[in-house]
């Protein structure tokens, strides 16, 4: 049950970080956007997903190309 709903939440994140990289032309939050759509498929145990999912959701505000 917690990683359906790691799951539903990253999608959720990850395609608001897509549409925000698209609007800002920035190629971090797209990128951090898409892996954050995708990775909850490969990553067992919400310890994994929540500190991958941070990782990522904090990738934009770290790396600024």
């Amino acid at each position: 049950m917690d990683q359906i709903f790691f799951g539903i939440v990253a999608g959720a994140l990850g395609f608001a970080y897509m549409i925000y990289g698209k609007r800002q032309t920035k190629l971090v939050p797209v990128v951090s956007g898409i892996i954050l759509c995708i990775y909850p498929y490969f990553v067992q145990g919400w310890i994994w997903l929540s500190l991958v999912g941070a990782a990522l959701l904090a990738a934009p505000f770290v790396i600024d190309w």
